[in-house]
């Protein structure tokens, strides 16, 4: 994965950040002066203080007032918005399952190509998955290169070791690939949000079922509550490892037969795993793409442990695995990779 990291950082971005924004539109001379005077200002590259008193906020702290709304436009805005959102992505391009490290990196990447509509669909209230800390909930995230080169595009600073990097704190990733990636026009984020099932034709992955989380987590508590659907060319899986929400995606393929089995993955091996992850991340079945921790799920791989390089750079794969399927501009060649189903041979995993 080195040549297509490589590949990806020496290739112009899709958006030029000095000629437009991520949605496309040109950035207006009044905001790049402001950046320009801002950068300008710092002294010997040192931060400026929010704080400073040579930078008041622009309105009077001690008589502060909102402008007056009515209660009802709260409510007509959020419902409008959402609806509408629903209306539009009930026929998209790609579902993104899972908005964890590997989701959201292919969610990214995906999104750079404004003509792909992506819908991001994520069970919990906040997305991020297990990227929000590094391992033992303690604060810095390690990436091992070369896969710092996706965190040098997304801008983020790290402290480089000879072969891996360390994010003074996960959050830093999580918060900024997102901050990112909801501002594209072509993306939207359903978070509490759960896919229940797949929608399945003629032996093709074509969509989702989806319901609000708290229903999901309830069907026994209540009388039957059905859901929604999403329908999509391409579904991207990334449920994670085995739990309450995941792998879920794998899981119901075995369970109508689409593949024979989901070993788990097996116990911890870094170099190993993260390696594997990145190979074997393919479409498993016409239609579904799987990536991240789901992927050693299903082929048995080792688990990697608190490092995310995987996770980012299996994303990147999925996502132009799914530009291929979608027959756009992609990074991993015109032909269709062979498809390699579950599960994958030991001897195949540990050569990765």
């Amino acid at each position: 994965m080195a040549t297509m990291a490589s590949a990806l950082a020496s290739k112009p971005s899709f958006f030029d950040t000095h000629k437009t924004s991520f949605n496309g539109q040109p950035i207006s001379p009044a905001v790049r002066r402001r950046r320009q005077a801002t950068r300008s200002a710092k002294p010997n590259g040192s931060p400026i203080s929010m704080s400073s008193a040579s930078s008041p906020p622009g309105y009077d702290l001690n008589q502060f007032r909102f402008a007056p709304i009515k209660e009802s436009i709260v409510s007509r805005e959020m419902t409008r918005r959402y609806m509408t959102d629903m209306i539009t992505y009930a026929d998209t391009d790609v579902v993104v399952v899972g908005a964890g490290s590997a989701g959201l990196s292919c969610a990214y990447e995906l999104s750079k190509n404004p003509s792909v509509r992506v819908a991001i669909i994520e069970q919990s209230v906040s997305p991020g998955g297990g990227a929000w800390l590094g391992g033992q909930l303690f604060s810095a995230m390690v990436v091992r290169k070369p896969a710092h080169l996706f965190l040098d595009e997304l801008g983020l600073e790290y402290d480089e070791q000879d072969n891996y990097v360390v994010i003074k704190h996960a959050a830093l990733f999580t918060s900024t690939i997102m901050s990112k990636l909801l501002a594209r026009p072509n993306v939207k984020l359903f978070n509490a949000v759960a896919a229940e099932d797949l929608i399945v034709k003629g032996g093709r992955v074509a969509g989702v079922v989806t319901n609000w989380a708290l229903v999901s987590m309830n069907h026994d508590t209540q009388s039957c509550m059905d859901p929604n659907v999403m329908e999509a060319k391409v579904v991207v899986s990334s449920c994670g490892h085995d739990g309450p929400f995941g792998a879920t995606g794998v899981k119901r393929l075995k369970s109508i037969g689409m593949i024979d089995s989901v070993p788990g993955m097996k116990a911890l091996d870094m170099n190993t795993a993260e390696d594997a992850i990145v190979r074997l991340t393919r479409e498993i079945v016409p239609g579904m793409i799987v990536t991240g921790m789901e992927v050693a799920e299903i082929d048995g791989a080792p688990r990697m442990g608190p490092t995310f390089g995987a996770m980012m750079i299996s994303g990147q794969k999925a996502a132009h695995i799914a530009l291929q399927s979608l027959g756009l501009a992609n990074n991993v060649g015109s032909i269709h990779p062979e498809m390699v189903l579950a599960a994958v041979d030991d001897a195949e995993i540990l050569d990765a």
